[in-house]
């Protein structure tokens, strides 16, 4: 049965997609940490990261930095946390979280609630700071 995850890449589930190519996808998390919470995935379906073949795992990874380059430009923050635990959906996925000190990336805390019209608001803050990433190198 596919995952969830495999269901958003199909477009069977909608998602508020922040970045996408031919083999990786960015969405933000419905259930954020902090505002901008993203979830980076191979699209192909692999339930473990590190069972990931070298080549997609080492694309993922450059993937997930140009994301979270764009993310910190958007979302004030210190640091762009990256979390793997891998345990909540059975498909390899990288947690982006932008950050201003430990605790927030504290999976035990509560989960914030976003209407849809903020979470397109994030989207859209995050889009236009990886357009205008693009245009600058």
């Amino acid at each position: 049965m596919p995952s969830i995850f495999s269901k958003i890449v199909a477009g069977d589930i909608p998602a508020y997609k922040v970045a996408e190519s031919n083999d990786f996808l960015a969405f933000l998390d419905i259930s954020p940490l902090t505002e901008g919470h993203l979830l980076v995935i191979p699209k192909m379906e692999v339930d473990y990261l590190f069972d990931l073949d070298d080549e997609t795992y080492a694309g993922l990874q450059l993937f997930a930095k140009i994301v979270a380059i764009g993310l910190k430009k958007a979302i004030p923050c210190e640091r762009i946390g990256v979390v793997v635990m891998g345990l909540e959906v059975p498909h390899a996925h990288i947690h982006l979280i932008p950050m201003n000190e430990a605790n927030d990336i504290n999976f035990t805390n509560p989960k914030l609630k976003f209407t849809a019209e903020q979470f397109e608001a994030t989207l859209e803050k995050i889009k236009e700071a990886l357009r205008e990433e693009r245009e600058e190198e």
